[in-house]
């Protein structure tokens, strides 16, 4: 297989240097904990060696540092994601479970040489990461045949069609085909070369996925999912991990949660929570707890009328002056612990949506039923990528982040959603 050349935007060593884990690791242990501890004990190793505080606090924050490297770069990998956003949530949280750690077994410790550390390795981490290449320099090649137009018309993105079997002379090359295509035996042939040449070869519905975080859904297929059932291992022990948060955090939330309803019920007449028949976790219905943000309305009969009056529109009157802040916070759904606790609800995963709007969903979608898979969550891909939907066009396109969600049901996108979930009420965006 020959190949052809296109021109190609140099990049610099340098930079396509620091982009590896490889080295952006040794780099934050360096001069994010080592030199550091170096300075602070000046010089003298005799004096590091014999303070239990200074040997604790040493590995402590490199066993951190590793743990917050690496999972800030892997949460930046999925679509729509910033590696650089999530570096101080990442080495925040592992420092926050280390120091509760050691405060937890009583081990001695050095407050001054973590504080040190932590500022020190996220320096570092913000360096490099204004210093490396953007993630997304590929440039796609693609193969003529079957859907494979698709990427050009959907995506905003660099495509250059390959009319002819050759390979491209090109470092950022990724061939994109319709794999399940009936391509003549030279395409063929010239896929199995670029694979041995190093050039990766993808269906052109990986390639959309990654770039969106959906997953196209023609129809429910394990092709497209991989598996129609998530990891059973993983369901598991989020379920452990949720009651223990839950559990965790009640104490602390007590307070805050009784000084919200107090100021709910003064705000409008009527009761401090919400609740609604939503559909769950395998299609099981669920009364969803929530703060109650809107006004009491009559009640409605009809069920043209019970579906509009599930969806909350732009700028929608009912919402209440308090209602309004507690949605852009996030804060209403605080009460939905109770619901994890009952086991009908997770922190994270698809949300539940009332029962008027899931059955209109399901006669105009089809296979909708499958996001009951997983329970559903407090926040979720969808929430942090879309926001808040109404119309049928747009609930549609959620079920693709839900898909997407399922498909790769796992620690780390579940870490990621906390992370955005986190910039999201920040910002204060996505709410209605």
């Amino acid at each position: 297989m020959k190949a052809i050349d296109h021109p190609v935007q140099p990049a610099h060593k340098w930079s396509q240097w620091l982009a590896l884990l490889r080295v952006q690791l040794p780099l934050c242990l360096i001069f994010g904990v080592f030199v550091p501890v170096f300075i602070l004990a000046r010089g003298n190793l005799s004096v590091i060696s014999s303070n239990e505080a200074i040997v604790v606090s040493t590995l402590t924050a490199t066993i951190v540092t590793i743990v917050g490297v690496v999972s800030a770069r892997k949460f930046g990998t999925f679509p729509g994601s910033v590696g650089v956003s999530y570096i101080f949530p990442a080495m925040a949280i592992t420092y926050a479970i280390a120091l509760l750690l050691i405060l937890f077994i009583r081990a001695p410790y050095s407050g001054v040489l973590l504080s040190v550390t932590f500022v020190c390795v996220l320096t570092t981490r913000f360096v490099i990461g204004a210093l490396e290449p953007r993630r997304d320099t590929n440039r796609y090649y693609l193969v003529p045949g079957g859907d494979v137009e698709r990427i050009r018309e959907e995506l905003e993105t660099v495509c250059v069609i390959l009319n002819e079997p050759l390979l491209p002379n090109d470092p950022r090359a990724i061939i994109v085909a319709d794999l399940h295509h009936d391509h003549l035996p030279e395409w063929e042939r010239a896929f199995a070369v670029a694979a041995l040449n190093g050039v990766g070869v993808y269906h052109y519905k990986q390639v959309w996925e990654a770039r969106t975080g959906k997953v196209r859904i023609e129809h429910l297929s394990e092709n497209s999912l991989g598996s129609l059932i998530p990891s059973n291992s993983y369901s598991k022990g989020k379920r452990l991990f949720d009651v223990v948060l839950t559990l965790a955090v009640l104490p602390i939330l007590f307070l805050p949660l009784l000084i919200t309803g107090l100021l709910i019920r003064l705000d409008s007449p009527g009761p401090m929570f919400f609740r609604q028949e939503r559909i769950g976790y395998r299609g099981h219905q669920f009364r969803v707890l929530k703060f109650r943000t809107m006004r009491v309305a009559e009640p409605v009969s009809a069920s043209g009328d019970l579906v509009d009056a599930a969806i909350t529109k732009d700028d929608d009157d009912r919402i209440t002056r308090i209602g309004r802040f507690l949605r852009q916070t996030r804060i209403d759904e605080l009460p939905q612990l109770y619901n994890i606790l009952r086991g009908e609800m997770s922190w994270i995963g698809p949300r539940p949506e009332a029962q008027p709007l899931s059955e209109w969903y399901e006669r105009e979608i089809p296979f909708y039923i499958y996001r009951h898979i997983v329970r559903p969550g407090v926040t979720g891909w969808a929430q942090v990528n879309q926001g808040h939907v109404a119309g049928i066009s747009e609930v549609h396109d959620k079920l693709r982040f839900d898909f997407y969600y399922i498909k790769n049901f796992s620690m780390w996108i579940d870490l990621a959603i906390l992370f955005k979930t986190v910039l999201v009420v920040i910002r204060g965006i996505g709410a209605k």
